[in-house]
């Protein structure tokens, strides 16, 4: 598919087989709610766009995100070492997305947030099939981690998806793969390749809900002689098309809508995951949290990421069921207001 959006100005909805080359928004024929043509403006202030890399292994934890919300930029980074319990993490907010770069191409391009001395960037090349993050913050952290999903072959989550009465969802996702790289910090110098690390990725963009609020869960580690990835959510991209699934050494296997039951007063205590068909049943329990809070008025967010261990099974439908035990990854509560 060259472009998501098509001549009359409406995305391919569905789950496809390999990504757009070009998130081409600015076609979109955007619409008030009760029917309105919506011009350039609109357009440009309605779309948002998230790209997200994070890392885990069991001695090392790491995330990093960019937003366009068209008003701010947004980017992030943390570390977390289970060993010691320590927690390194920036925050970076840019007015109008000053100081950032967003590609609207999936599989290429980059995107970038650079203030003063520090650079947040994720690289992504069509060529190679490899996605890179690229860290360098005035205080000495480094980080430069990168996985490709062609080595081995990997069916990456692309799906779009229509939301509310005049909006709609592109996103892909990525968990499961192995990821070599270096990184340097606070809490020690790290070799990925050495640590076993995983990787997970997302590339999403869209007319999202003007408020809206997701669950999400992510684990990627290597099970006996199987590399498993699950990617599952509940608030967003599930009108008509859902993208939760898990992958088994690359391949990519759809689960039913799941459901997230948590204590949002206490999100380090125990959380329940389940689907509708019987496939997930997981508990997760936290050992730290990423936090931002925002509140502008006309816009807004309360966002939590926690990293923890995730304990029970998989059972893929016609399979060998996959016990989890203890494995690391990410599940997130996340309110926001655009």
């Amino acid at each position: 598919m060259e472009r998501l959006i098509q001549a009359d100005g409406q995305p391919h909805y569905g789950i496809f087989k390999s990504a757009p080359k070009q998130v081409n928004y600015r076609d979109f024929d955007f619409r008030s709610p009760m029917g309105r043509r919506s011009g350039a403006l609109a357009k440009w202030r309605r779309f948002h766009q998230f790209q997200y890399f994070g890392v885990i292994s069991d001695e090392l934890i790491g995330g990093c995100a960019l937003a366009n919300l068209s008003l701010v930029g947004i980017g992030f980074v943390y570390l977390f070492h289970p060993a010691s319990g320590r927690l390194l993490q920036r925050q970076f907010k840019l007015p109008l997305g000053f100081g950032t770069v967003f590609s609207q191409t999936p599989d290429d391009g980059v995107c970038e947030l650079i203030q003063g001395r520090n650079r947040l960037r994720l690289e992504n090349c069509a060529a190679t099939g490899e996605k890179r993050l690229l860290v360098e913050l005035d205080d000495g952290l480094r980080i430069d981690a990168r996985f490709s999903e062609r080595e081995p072959a990997f069916q990456p989550m692309h799906i779009c998806t229509p939301t509310a009465v005049n909006g709609w969802v592109y996103a892909q996702k990525v968990a499961g793969v192995r990821c070599r790289g270096q990184v340097r910090s606070a809490l020690g110098n790290f070799d990925l390749a050495a640590l076993n690390a995983f990787a997970h990725h997302d590339w999403s963009g869209g007319y999202m809900r003007p408020e809206t609020h997701w669950n999400w869960a992510c684990l990627s580690a290597q099970v006996g002689d199987v590399r498993v990835g699950l990617n599952l959510s509940c608030g967003v991209n599930e009108t008509s098309f859902s993208e939760n699934c898990f992958w088994l050494d690359g391949e990519l296997l759809k689960v039913d809508g799941v459901r997230f039951q948590f204590d949002r007063d206490q999100p380090l205590h125990p959380w329940h995951i389940r689907s509708g068909d019987g496939q997930v049943e997981l508990r997760f329990t936290g050992e730290g949290m990423h936090r931002e809070r925002l509140n502008l008025g006309f816009l807004a967010s309360n966002f939590k990421q926690i990293f923890g261990r995730f304990s029970g099974e998989l059972r893929p439908l016609g399979r060998p069921v996959v016990p989890i035990d203890g494995i690391w990854g990410f599940v997130e509560d996340q309110y926001a207001k655009w």
